[in-house]
């Protein structure tokens, strides 16, 4: 077995136990019918203990549940029955799993269809951007937060430019393997130039407690000590590599013109790689994390 199976494997067994400890606390909740206090305080800390696993499907949905139960208000048998029935749905028959694991296959299926005559068209570019905005719950998967920041940036002026074409050419190409090898070497002949070694998430959502960040690159605005310190402020942990550890790798750019498509490094090339064998990290530029800390109100 190798190393990303037994990754696989692990990471489905977590959330499975998960699951049914969850599962098990609603069924003593709802056993008299009564919900008190004492019991949404369990609930509370099960959503605590497992804050980890809250970008994974199904647990966001808990844990927003869960977090919105005020603890006086009581008698919330409903509730926990719909919860109980979430579970059901994730144990019989993986519901979650399978719609996210679909939902990624068809946007896959998409960006082939899309470069299958080896021509990539404005219509096909802003459609596909309206898709991804019907499917943001596939954020923090890969490939779902490159193409959406990719497209995001060719986008935004509300036209398409030819080398903007021939990016999204080249990114697709990644992971899209045509049929008519013609067309597919043109394109790998047409893109040969461009290079796309990582892409950052657009609108990231950023925690700090507990959360470990990595900064590739120079800083524009301050030193990397500085911007360690303002994360250890907000209760983030700070390391010098990627590891498996490692929730966010923060990339500066530092005025680099090449950063309107992707992000160069050593660092940037592990956390990609990570990524694609099933690992949650997130990468942000600076200015979207400097964004998040002044949302926190760090100083």
């Amino acid at each position: 077995m190798d190393e990303k199976t037994l990754q696989i494997i692990t990471s489905k067994s977590q959330a499975d136990k998960a699951i049914n400890s969850l599962k098990g606390i609603l069924l003593g909740i709802n056993l008299d019918k009564v919900v008190n206090s004492d019991e949404i305080h369990e609930l509370k800390n099960w959503v605590k203990k497992h804050h980890d696993l809250v970008l994974r499907n199904p647990f966001r949905e808990f844990m927003l549940i869960i977090d919105s139960i005020a603890e006086e208000d009581l008698g919330l048998t409903e509730t926990i029955e719909d919860l109980f029935w979430l579970c059901q749905k994730y144990e019989g028959d993986n519901y979650y799993y399978n719609a996210v694991t679909t939902d990624l296959q068809t946007l896959q299926g998409l960006c082939h269809g899309i470069l299958a005559d080896g021509e990539i068209s404005d219509k096909e570019i802003f459609d596909l951007d309206n898709w991804l905005d019907d499917n943001e719950h596939l954020n923090t998967y890969y490939p779902y937060d490159e193409i959406r920041s990719l497209v995001l940036s060719i986008v935004s002026d509300g036209k398409v430019t030819e080398d903007e074409r021939l990016v999204l050419k080249a990114y697709f190409s990644q992971f899209v393997s045509l049929a008519n090898s013609d067309i597919q070497q043109k394109i790998k002949e047409d893109t040969k130039e461009v290079n796309i070694s990582g892409l950052c998430t657009s609108e990231p959502v950023v925690k700090f407690d507990g959360k470990t960040f990595c900064i590739t690159g120079v800083l524009k605005n301050e030193t990397k000590e500085s911007l360690k310190q303002k994360i250890t402020n907000l209760g983030g942990i700070t390391t010098d590599s990627v590891t498996k550890r490692t929730d966010y790798l923060i990339v500066a750019d530092n005025g680099n013109p090449a950063w309107a498509f992707s992000c160069y490094g050593r660092k940037v090339e592990k956390a990609v790689n990570m990524r694609k064998g099933g690992h949650v990290i997130t990468l942000i530029h600076e200015f979207d994390l400097y964004d998040a800390i002044e949302d926190f109100g760090a100083n």
